[in-house]
């Protein structure tokens, strides 16, 4: 956690920062921006099927009693009028979302909202950028991309970790690979490196019923419709009997494949729009270095919104920084 904020020169301090207080490896997103110097963090948890307001407590107070930050972390269980208005960055994790219009008419004008993923994969429920762009919030999302982040780098050792899982040996396995986003190159480089033969494409329709393949990695970009439907399952079934389907990112028809007895892989269906694999399946250091990145994006932010920056301004300082990866998306979402 030194290391990731040495290599981004996050600097917190001067700042109130909302986030989430979570479990295993996201339990590092408040106490990474308390050993920035955040003058005050506040973090949002509730009971969920990980782990309990109790555990979470207990890990984050541990660690931040091991990283001398303790009096500054305040465990928080919902977010309060009095307490979003003092925030200067509020993260989109978990337990923070949704920002919708009530959360944002509760921050003052100079708050920003760093995205803790790239902007091309805002989720509209996660926040409402309209009440944003009226109340003139800045938004950007995180470039995972940056020398100093690099967490896209993770993605191939995901998908080798997502397929052992399902009992795919991975080297020597014939694998195809559905993605139509910038996943692509990172997933595929992964699992060639790790010894299987991979043929990567957009979509379905562009495979050859004639080839052969032991496991089908799906990685669409998730939309209002699912990305795999019913004829779908039947064609796998029928020209690719046995291949494990693994759901890296992107929602499908799980009740067809069910139906059709082609096997699945997580077992437990991923949250719509949520990917079947996080980056804390492969260890920490992907998330420590995602949450530092996207804590980066904020203070960038609200510096730029502190020298009296407008919030076009300061997200274009921010892309500029080469630590925001732009807003093209966000901006189409504004209703």
């Amino acid at each position: 956690m030194r290391e990731a904020i040495q290599r981004c020169e996050l600097d917190l301090r001067g700042s109130v920062v909302l986030t989430e207080a979570a479990i295993a490896a996201y339990v590092v997103t408040p106490i990474l921006a308390a050993m920035a110097g955040a003058d005050r963090v506040y973090a949002v948890t509730r009971n969920t099927r990980y782990g309990s307001v109790a555990d979470v407590t207990a890990e984050t107070q541990e660690l931040a009693k091991r990283a001398g930050v303790e009096e500054r972390v305040k465990i928080i269980l919902e977010k309060t009028q009095d307490i979003v208005a003092r925030a200067d960055i509020v993260t989109n994790s978990g337990h923070v979302r949704p920002i919708d219009h009530l959360v944002v008419s509760h921050l003052k004008p100079s708050a920003v909202i760093p995205l803790m993923y790239e902007s091309w994969e805002y989720r509209s429920v996660d926040v409402d950028i309209a009440a944003c762009h009226e109340k003139g919030i800045a938004v950007a999302g995180t470039n995972e991309r940056h020398a100093t982040i690099d967490v896209f780098s993770y993605l191939g050792i995901m998908a080798v970790k997502l397929l052992l899982d399902a009992g795919v040996a991975v080297y020597r396995s014939r694998v195809l690979v559905l993605c139509d986003n910038p996943f692509a190159p990172f997933i595929e480089n992964g699992l060639s490196a790790a010894g299987a033969a991979v043929n990567r494409v957009a979509c379905l329709s562009k495979v050859r019923d004639e080839d052969i393949y032991d496991a089908i990695v799906i990685a669409l970009l998730p939309t209002s419709t699912p990305s795999l439907e019913h004829a779908d399952a039947i064609r796998i079934k029928t020209c690719w009997n046995g291949a494990v389907v693994a759901q890296f990112w992107g929602d499908i028809r799980r009740d067809a494949f069910i139906e059709h007895d082609v096997p699945l892989w997580p077992i437990q269906a991923p949250a719509l729009g949520h990917m079947g694999i996080l980056p804390s399946e492969v260890g920490p250091e992907p998330v420590i270095r995602l949450q530092c990145g996207g804590l980066k994006v904020g203070e960038v932010m609200w510096r730029a919104r502190k020298s009296g920056l407008n919030p076009n301004q300061t997200v274009q300082v921010a892309i500029q920084s080469g630590y925001a990866d732009g807003v093209a998306v966000l901006a189409s979402n504004k209703k």
